[in-house]
């Protein structure tokens, strides 16, 4: 029997978003600083654990409908392909890049393709932490 805890539910929410934009800042600050794909899917992770421990299983997955098994896919095919776009180019695995670029709403940027890469680990981690946690929460 779940009790009924205001305190806890309200607190939640704002420790969610707190979490998650602390998770965004760890992933974009990891190039530069410690931190990167993996520590912010981690992060990522626990601030939605902190909605499964609040809520039950089934009230999350209408929160967020998103399938785990495709977004573990997704970022493996993604960290791979960028891994070996030096192979295809003539050079070793894991070959970085990157060059500056003029976007429109933030100006001169320098992009890397570590970012594509940290882009993967972070679908990675957060696709296998949380399948793991809702198969085993699942179970009754």
């Amino acid at each position: 029997m779940k009790t009924n805890d205001v305190i806890l539910k309200t607190t939640s929410h704002v420790v969610f978003f707190i979490i998650f934009l602390f998770s965004i800042h760890v992933f974009l600050a990891g190039h530069f600083a410690p931190g990167g794909g993996f520590v912010g899917g981690l992060l990522t992770s626990s601030a939605i654990v902190l909605l499964l421990l609040v809520y039950d299983l089934k009230t999350v997955q209408k929160l967020l409908p998103i399938n785990y098994t495709i977004m573990t896919a997704s970022g493996l095919v993604l960290a791979l392909g960028t891994a070996s776009i030096g192979m295809f180019l003539g050079k070793p695995f894991f070959k970085h890049y990157f060059d500056h670029f003029y976007l429109p709403l933030i100006g001169d940027t320098e992009l890397h393709t570590a970012m594509l890469f940290d882009t993967g680990v972070y679908l990675v981690v957060v696709g296998v932490t949380l399948t793991i946690i809702q198969s085993i929460g699942g179970d009754d």
